[in-house]
């Protein structure tokens, strides 16, 4: 059986599917673009403690390694992905709007709860996805990707105006108007073909959990991933207590999508191996979080934040052509489930310790996320030579 990428395609039909997944990307991405950075914000604003937006902030995370990984097995066994994105921001536009009905801690936290365990499964099943429509018609998955990018930092910089210019406890609807921006994208996704493979489901995740390059690669991105944890959870509130307004914010947030757009944008020129670009990603974070702990001027500041382009672009591009080569296409929803679980365990994890460190030390927390990214850049060099001897194939079952 020929590969699915040497399949004859039209060129419309492959044109038509690469613009549908890069709206879907921009319309998904435009939530998190006013959400990572200003939900805290608008918690604040409606009068939750720094406590308490640790927890709320931890829900994503939790329900990554909970409900996520059984959505995404049910979605890719049912071949039903499409599908599953389809519903999935459906319901998250729905939970948002409910969620803005609230102000009390407890109702906020249990609402919350519900819309994340439909969105959070909204990015592994796009990934799952994107990586088999990549293998189908033979494109790059970066440059579809930076789309993504490129939308959140619009949706960052439009919610950073509304900030100076709207109630902060206004900042939910933004949100929502977003989530509906999604569910109208995902109309629009194009149909691909089912992927059956002899090998049955029953044993599909147990091949990949004793496969110990694959989970080198899912433990070293969770670790540097989720060493952004205290930036995408308290840098927007830190900055405006050091006196930065919220364009000026939305900006910082703007500068380091765009370097990451820019690693996309020349990602199918790299040569180095995969996990090569994931321990660039670790060691940069190091760096980065090191230089963010010391309340550096603006002008620094700036040039820390372009480094966001190493610390998640260099580390999800790595993660990304890491699971291609080592798991098959037809577990690839079932291997992105895994994946977003072991970030979601140990990110919710740091997120509900952030608050307290964050409550105790201040930006010491940066400190404390450099260690995390350190580690995890230590993680994928020590399995590189596992990884580059031994990738995977479609026929191996995993």
């Amino acid at each position: 059986m020929a590969p699915e990428s040497q399949i004859p395609i039209a060129a419309s039909q492959k044109r038509r599917f690469a613009v549908s997944l890069a709206l879907f990307y921009s319309a998904v991405f435009a939530v998190s673009g006013t959400h990572l950075p200003f939900f805290p914000v608008w918690l604040k604003a409606i009068g939750i403690d720094a406590a308490w937006i640790g927890l709320i902030n931890a829900l994503p995370a939790i329900t990554r390694f909970t409900t996520l990984p059984q959505i995404t097995a049910f979605a890719e066994k049912r071949h039903a992905i499409r599908a599953g994105m389809m519903v999935s921001v459906l319901a998250t536009a729905i939970g948002f709007t409910a969620v803005g009905l609230q102000q009390q801690p407890l109702a906020l936290f249990l609402i919350y709860a519900l819309t994340c365990m439909m969105w959070t499964p909204t990015m592994p099943l796009t990934d799952a996805y994107a990586l088999r429509g990549v293998a189908r018609y033979g494109l790059d998955y970066g440059p579809v990707r930076l789309w993504g990018s490129a939308a959140f930092a619009v949706g960052s910089l439009a919610c950073g105006y509304l900030v100076d210019h709207i109630a902060a406890r206004d900042l939910i609807w933004v949100i929502v108007a977003w989530a509906g921006v999604a569910v109208a994208a995902g109309m629009l996704l194009q149909p691909l073909d089912d992927v059956r493979r002899r090998t049955t489901t029953v044993h599909a995740g147990k091949a990949l959990l004793r496969d110990a390059g694959f989970w080198a690669i899912i433990v070293s991105a969770a670790l540097i991933q989720g060493s952004h944890v205290a930036y995408y959870t308290f840098s927007a509130i830190n900055w405006q207590a050091h006196g930065l307004g919220g364009l000026t914010i939305a900006g910082l947030w703007t500068l380091g999508v765009i370097a990451e757009i820019v690693v996309f944008a020349l990602s199918p020129r790299f040569s180095l191996h995969p996990s090569s670009l994931m321990a660039i990603g670790g060691a940069s974070a190091v760096v980065r979080w090191v230089v963010t702990a010391y309340d550096p001027p603006l002008a620094l500041l700036v040039v820390v934040q372009l480094g966001h382009g190493l610390t998640f672009g260099m580390t999800i591009l790595g993660t990304m052509s890491l699971l291609v080569q080592r798991v098959p296409s037809h577990q690839i929803a079932r291997g992105q489930g895994y994946y977003a679980a072991c970030n979601g365990l140990l990110g919710a994890t740091t997120s509900i310790a952030s608050g307290a460190v964050y409550a105790r030390i201040g930006d010491g927390l940066y400190c404390v996320m450099a260690a995390m990214a350190g580690v995890g850049a230590l993680v994928i060099w020590s399995a590189r030579h596992r990884l580059k001897a031994h990738p995977q194939s479609d026929e191996s079952g995993g």
